[in-house]
């Protein structure tokens, strides 16, 4: 079965409210969902050798999907991981006390949701990783967490898997 592997941000949980939706759009496709528990350590670098480690256990990956920190984690796995897709929501890219600063994605494809209001991460941060790796790029009104708008968040999700699903026809 292809999975879907989650990576949650620096100041969340492995089943938050974003991560929960999402995982019902990709078991609406058939996917298995794993989402590990990076909260034991702050360290992006120690929580992308976790996310090796856990696929290495679990599967190998069809779509690795991350926010905040996770989506510096979920890239800088998807080098060395290679999967379908990578999904990224508000990635902590270009910021102090993370070892890569540009970070590459290793992907097929690669999608960014981000939002124009985001105080953590700017959105020119978003603009110049997309730009710079010719990533399909969403800016949507609202803030870090994106929950304003959720329901955007997750359609886009569901149109990112379909066209995956539709590339393997």
């Amino acid at each position: 079965m292809s999975k879907v592997f989650f990576s949650h941000g620096k100041e969340s949980g492995p089943w938050g409210t974003k991560i929960q939706h999402l995982a019902r759009v990709a078991e609406k496709y058939g996917y298995g969902v794993v989402s590990p528990d990076y909260r034991q350590t702050p360290d992006p670098e120690s929580r992308v050798e976790q996310l090796l480690r856990t696929v290495k256990e679990q599967g190998e990956p069809r779509v690795l999907v991350g926010s905040s920190m996770g989506g510096y984690v979920a890239t800088l796995a998807s080098q060395k991981l290679r999967p379908a897709g990578l999904f990224l929501m508000a990635p902590a890219f270009y910021l102090p006390g993370y070892l890569e600063q540009d970070p590459r994605p290793g992907a097929e494809q690669t999608e960014v949701v981000h939002g124009w209001d985001d105080r953590v991460v700017p959105a020119q941060h978003a603009i110049r990783f997309a730009e710079r790796h010719k990533a399909c790029l969403h800016l949507l009104c609202a803030g870090h967490q994106l929950t304003e708008e959720l329901p955007t968040v997750v359609k886009l999700f569901d149109v990112f898997l379909q066209k995956l699903c539709d590339a393997t026809d």
